[in-house]
């Protein structure tokens, strides 16, 4: 029998209640390896570890703290190729996505560490004489993390970071899917100087570990990445507890081609923001907003561009699109071919499951024409790589049809003229706009969510994380 990878609660590894196999989708012949399942029990004992962790960190220095995430982004960033091939081993992306993706954790982790020495507070005079006030941040508590399978490690890094460089303690519960980083990434955290207790990770179902933290009273808040259904219960049981929540959920991204666009530009944008990762992410454009006077030339230079285009293997050289994640997920992607059909768009490229040497779960891109923005496939999250053109008139009737969703995170346009790029970032109602460049990418640096649908809560990334991970205190002193 192999060996089961364990969970690790209160600064030791301990077995779950069984376990699960972690397949390979570039080849469901190789078992990555077996990861263990907690329990609901197993949950209560985590969050009365992360108490008693918190106690001693929150009070811990910020050289200590600095010293930790440094570390952690120190041994990420130089085992990038190591575990980046683990990432797409697991997940499915290129092993240059899968490096990449590893790296920039490791930068998460060195920003956060700088953040950590950035604690200032803030002193001002009362507006009574003789006293003076000043207000401080102080950790939110214990902090549940939900993370998904896309970005098995960067979406739960880019809160892991935050949540302990301001003094929390952690209760990581990765996606089922891909345990596999989720482990090598607490392995890390385990070998550093924080005390038991402060980082805990809880492999296992959703349906049950996932909805025993978010329901639980017992910890301060709750971090969640993930589909808008699950969101939506999430909400709903955190304020039923009145327990601080973050939501980043689903997304229906568009990229708009100006009549003036460089159409060379306008294809390799619209190839990474809907094909990447193989459309696997938040941020893809999957709905192309093309103007009438630019449409035709533009939809041909992107078939040419998808002709060209290698899926195979994640590990492979060469290879631009890896499987989808699961069998699960390819099913819905061709499902979503079939009732686009059915609705009335024309299969210009793509759509079908294609075979490999290795028994994965490999799809063709594809591109949609002929659509409109009320279809069922421009209206919901598909996750897969598809991206359905919609012709409009002009600029005008692209930033309607851009607006007109219940989703907000991402949009981007790709123009030559200033005055549209600027009336482009006043009017689209997402989180993030992008100007010449792919609606998929974003800095760690800088704030990061979406309106409407899209999310919920306060911003993640940047300095806008210590609105969710921090408290404020104000402190009036007559001396």
């Amino acid at each position: 029998m192999s060996h089961v990878h364990s969970l690790y609660i209160d600064g030791a590894w301990i077995d779950g209640q069984g376990s699960i196999t972690n397949l390979n989708p570039s080849d469901t012949r190789d078992a990555i390896g077996e990861y263990a399942q907690a329990d609901v029990a197993q949950v209560g004992q985590a969050i009365a570890a992360a108490k008693r962790g918190l106690a001693e960190w929150r009070q811990s220095g910020l050289e200590q703290r600095y010293g930790v995430l440094m570390a952690i982004g120190d041994e990420l960033a130089a085992r990038k190729d190591e575990l980046g091939e683990l990432l797409a081993r697991e997940e499915g992306k290129t092993r240059a996505e899968g490096v990449g993706e590893v790296y920039r954790s490791a930068q998460f982790f060195h920003y956060y560490a700088a953040e950590v020495l950035r604690q200032i507070d803030e002193r001002v005079d009362s507006v009574r004489p003789g006293i003076e006030v000043d207000t401080r941040r102080e950790p939110v508590g214990v902090v549940g993390i939900i993370s998904p399978w896309n970005f098995p490690m960067a979406t739960a890094v880019w809160k892991i970071a935050p949540a302990l460089a301001f003094g929390n303690a952690v209760i990581f519960k990765p996606a089922n899917l891909v345990p596999a980083s989720a482990w090598a990434l607490t392995e890390i955290i385990s070998r550093q100087a924080l005390p038991a207790g402060t980082f805990n990770l809880l492999m296992g179902p959703g349906s049950s570990v996932g909805d025993a933290l978010i329901s639980s009273p017992e910890i301060d808040a709750l971090s969640f990445t993930g589909s808008l259904d699950v969101g939506r219960r999430v909400a709903a049981a955190t304020a039923g507890n009145l327990v601080k929540c973050q939501l980043e959920m689903g997304s229906k991204n568009a990229l708009i081609v100006a009549d003036d666009a460089d159409l060379d530009l306008a294809v390799e944008a619209a190839f990474a923001g809907a094909y990447s990762g193989t459309g696997q992410k938040c941020t893809a454009s999957s709905r192309l907003i093309v103007t009438e006077a630019v449409h035709d030339a533009f939809v041909e230079k992107l078939i040419d561009k998808l002709k060209t285009i290698r899926v195979g293997h994640a590990l492979e050289d060469g290879v631009h699109i890896g499987p989808a994640v699961d069998a699960r997920q390819l099913e819905s992607n061709l499902a979503w071919v079939e009732r686009a059909k059915a609705d009335g768009a024309t299969l210009a490229f793509g759509g079908e499951r294609l075979e490999r040497d290795t028994d994965g779960f490999f799809m063709a891109p594809t591109l949609f024409v002929d659509t409109r923005n009320d279809m069922a496939i421009n209206r919901e999250e598909v996750f897969g790589p598809i991206a359905c053109v919609i012709k409009v008139r002009d600029y005008e009737e692209a930033i309607a049809t851009l607006n007109d969703t219940n989703f907000g995170l991402t949009a981007g346009i790709i123009t030559d003229s200033l005055k549209l790029a600027n009336d482009f970032k006043a009017r689209a109602e997402t989180g993030c706009v992008m100007v010449n460049l792919a609606t998929a990418g974003t800095d760690y640096h800088v704030p990061f969510g979406g309106r409407k649908d899209s999310s919920f809560g306060p911003r993640e990334q940047g300095r806008y994380a210590r609105e969710f991970y921090t408290v404020v205190k104000t402190c009036y002193v007559k001396a």
